[in-house]
C-alpha cells in the first residue's frame, strides 16, 4: 500500500511552479515547461531507482548521489549531450536553490548538490546556408497558391528576421508596421521584446497574406490548413519540404545537411556579418543577451577567415612586391646537376 504523498516535498515542488519562477523570477511559460521536464524525469528516475511511486517520494531521496546519477542516465541511457545535460542541471539547481531557501533542515544535503560541476561540452560550429541557397529555398513555394504564398512569406520572414521559430508561431498582425518604416515587434526568451526592420519584400509579402485572411477576429499571421497558429514543428516541416526540393532538383549538397529553422537563424546572422555589420548590432538583431554569443559566427564564418588570412598576408610585406614566378626547368637532368 502506498503511503501519502510527502507534504513536505509536493509543497516545496508546488511553491517553485507557482510562487517562485512566474512571480519572483518572471521565468517565461518556455522556462517552466522545462523546468517542469526536468524534475518530471528526475522523480521518475529517483522512484525506480529506489523501488518506490513517484508519490511516495521524500525530500531525503534527493541527494547529490541521485542527482549525479539522474544526470549521468540521461546522457548515457537518454542519449543526451553533454550541452542538454548541463541545461538539465541548470534547471535542478534552480529548484534545489529554491529548497535551500525553504528547508534549512536540510540545506547540507541540498548544497552538495549545488556542488556537482556542470560537464565541459564541445563548441560544434553552427550550420548555416550561403545566401544563394536560402534564396533558392526561398523561391521554391508555388505563389500562385494560397498556402504556396503562405510559405514564401513564412521563409522569407525567417530569413529576414532570424527568429527563432518560437517567436515566428507567436507572431501576430498587430506586431507588424507594414508601411515604412517597416517593423515588428518580436518576443524573445525571457519575455523580451526587440524591434526588427522589415524588406519591402517581406512587408510586401505580408501584406499580400494579410489580403488571403478569411476571418476578421485571426490575430496570428501564420496559420496551418486549419486556420490555427502554426506550431514549430508546423515551420519545420513547412521548411525541410521545400529544402529536399531544392537538394533533389538544383543543389545536391543541401542534401547531406539537416536544415532547420534555426540554420536559417544562423544562416541569417553570417549573412549580416559579411555584409559588414557590427557584432552588437547583429546581438540587437538576434536578441541575444551576450555579445558573446554573436561571437560563435566569427568562428564559424570559414570565407571570412580565409579573407582575413588573405588580408594579413598582404599587409604582413612577406611576398616581395615583385617575385618572379617559379617556373620548372626544361631539363631535368642539367637541375640536378647543379645542385
Amino acid at each position: 500500500m502506498n503511503k501519502a504523498p510527502p507534504r513536505e516535498l509536493f509543497a516545496l515542488v508546488e511553491s517553485f511552479f507557482i510562487e517562485y519562477l512566474p512571480r519572483q523570477r518572471g521565468a517565461s511559460r518556455h522556462t517552466v515547461r522545462a523546468y517542469r521536464d526536468a524534475l518530471k524525469l528526475l522523480f521518475e528516475f529517483v522512484a525506480h531507482r529506489n523501488g518506490r511511486e513517484v508519490a511516495s517520494l521524500e525530500l531525503g531521496n534527493l541527494d547529490a548521489d541521485a542527482i549525479a546519477g539522474f544526470l549521468d542516465y540521461i546522457e548515457i541511457n537518454r542519449s543526451n549531450s553533454a550541452a542538454t545535460r548541463n541545461c538539465r542541471r541548470a534547471a535542478l539547481r534552480s529548484f534545489f536553490k529554491h529548497l535551500v531557501r525553504n528547508d534549512l533542515a536540510h540545506s547540507l544535503q541540498y548544497t552538495r548538490v549545488l556542488a556537482i560541476p556542470s560537464k565541459k561540452a564541445r563548441q560544434r560550429p553552427a550550420t548555416y546556408l550561403e545566401a544563394d541557397d536560402v534564396r533558392a529555398i526561398i523561391a521554391k513555394p508555388d505563389r500562385h497558391t494560397a498556402n504556396g504564398w503562405r510559405d514564401y512569406a513564412l521563409l522569407l520572414f525567417l530569413y529576414n528576421c532570424g527568429a527563432r521559430v518560437s517567436e515566428v508561431t507567436g507572431v501576430r498582425w498587430s506586431d507588424l508596421q507594414l508601411v515604412p518604416p517597416r517593423q515588428v515587434r518580436l518576443r524573445g526568451k525571457g519575455r523580451k521584446e526587440r524591434l526588427v526592420p522589415l524588406w519591402r519584400e517581406t512587408a510586401d509579402a505580408l501584406h499580400r497574406l494579410r489580403s488571403m485572411v478569411t476571418s476578421a477576429d485571426q490575430q496570428h499571421v501564420f496559420l496551418n490548413r486549419h486556420d490555427q497558429p502554426l506550431t514549430q514543428d508546423g515551420v519545420a516541416y513547412i521548411l525541410q519540404k521545400y529544402a529536399s526540393a531544392v537538394a533533389t532538383e538544383e543543389r545536391p549538397t543541401l542534401a547531406h545537411k539537416r536544415i532547420t529553422p534555426h540554420v536559417l537563424r544562423h544562416s541569417c546572422a553570417i549573412a549580416l556579418l559579411q555584409s559588414g555589420t557590427d557584432v552588437v548590432v547583429i546581438r540587437d538583431y538576434l536578441g541575444h543577451a551576450s555579445v558573446a554569443t554573436t561571437g560563435r559566427y566569427i568562428t564559424t564564418n570559414l570565407q571570412m577567415k580565409r579573407d582575413a588570412l588573405e588580408t594579413f598576408w598582404k599587409h604582413a610585406g612577406i611576398e616581395p612586391a615583385r617575385a618572379k614566378p617559379w617556373k620548372p626547368q626544361p631539363n631535368l637532368l642539367a637541375f640536378l646537376q647543379s645542385l
